[in-house]
């Protein structure tokens, strides 16, 4: 089969290389399925760039996160050949590639209101969604959520659980292109980082109470400002550092401002709560079936275009989601 493989640490375009690779088999326990769509997760970037908290040994394949069909079932696993599954391959062996052997008990149904792109893009994004806004945050109906990066992949999937949740959703995103995209998924209001002055703008909407829940996937300078807009008794979720630049929280403010800082770390959940994994999947494909979420998909590229995709998402120059569609034979 082909498969993308990193023999060295570095830019995605540049250390990423497609090979032909030995067909992997179904062992005890396991599926062998077929890749139908692998999505881009800014993880993938960080694992090429030997950044990321795991470290697979090189060389490895990248794709934490697809939607494949079952093709064999390994002994002793539970699975149905034909079976349309959300999984994602455990390293090295990750899953942009046409095969990948999964363990048959960490896989799901895929939600048959979603097509393969949209399917493989909903299980990590989704989840760290609604369990940073709802089991972190307790996000209550009426409240005013601020996502930054809301044209993002992250941030795209917050707004519309946002929304799906009875939140006034404020959206940041940097670029004209990037305010057209997130206000067509719902939020109420869009700030250009670019051009808007973001902590003036959110107190004004808000009668001056500010946000009473901040979803952050970029830190730096976008932490910076959501703790001088926070509301009294606001919670700041921290998602991850997409800007690099990892906060140093000035306690004391949060002190004075009585605000709460939150970590998610949405993979501890998989080993400390594994049915808390299982139920949110249930919601989320209730609220797919609904057409209250659908994935945003900025792009559906070949197999070949692997390497391009995690590249622009590193760059952070993509909108939406960028899934690898093997068979595909030229961009969408």
């Amino acid at each position: 089969m082909k498969a993308w493989r990193v023999t060295a640490n570095g830019e995605p375009r540049e250390v990423m290389r497609l090979e032909e690779v030995p067909d992997p088999q179904a062992g005890p326990g396991q599926l062998l399925l077929r890749v139908r769509a692998a999505n881009v997760n800014f993880p993938d970037a960080l694992l090429c760039r030997g950044q990321y908290q795991v470290r697979p040994p090189l060389p490895f394949t990248p794709g934490v996160e697809i939607c494949g069909e079952v093709l064999a079932v390994g002994e002793g696993a539970a699975g149905e050949i034909g079976q349309r599954v959300l999984a994602q391959p455990p390293l090295p062996d990750g899953g942009f590639a046409e095969l990948a052997v999964v363990d048959a008990r960490t896989v799901r149904p895929a939600p048959e209101a979603l097509d393969d792109a949209e399917a493989a893009a909903l299980h990590i994004g989704y989840q760290t969604g609604w369990f940073g806004l709802h089991r972190r945050a307790r996000l209550q109906a009426g409240e005013t959520l601020l996502v930054h990066a809301a044209a993002g992949g992250v941030g795209s999937a917050a707004v519309q659980l946002g929304k799906a949740a009875g939140a006034q959703v404020i959206g940041v995103v940097g670029g004209a292109d990037k305010v057209r995209t997130a206000r067509e998924l719902g939020c109420d209001l869009v700030l250009d980082r670019r051009a808007d002055d973001i902590i003036a703008e959110v107190k004004q909407a808000t009668g001056g109470r500010g946000a009473d829940v901040v979803y952050d996937p970029v830190g730096g300078d976008a932490y910076a400002k959501s703790v001088k807009c926070i509301a009294f008794e606001g919670r700041i979720v921290v998602v991850g550092f997409a800007s690099g630049a990892i906060p140093s929280p000035a306690l004391n403010h949060a002190l004075v401002k009585n605000y709460s800082v939150l970590g998610l770390h949405w993979g501890l959940y998989n080993t400390k709560d594994p049915a808390s994994i299982d139920a949110c999947h249930e919601e989320l494909t209730k609220l797919a079936a609904q057409g209250v979420i659908k994935p945003l998909i900025g792009g559906r590229v070949p197999l070949e275009g692997a390497a391009e995709a995690v590249q622009r998402v590193a760059d952070g120059t993509s909108v939406g989601r960028l899934v690898v569609v093997p068979g595909l034979e030229e961009t969408r």
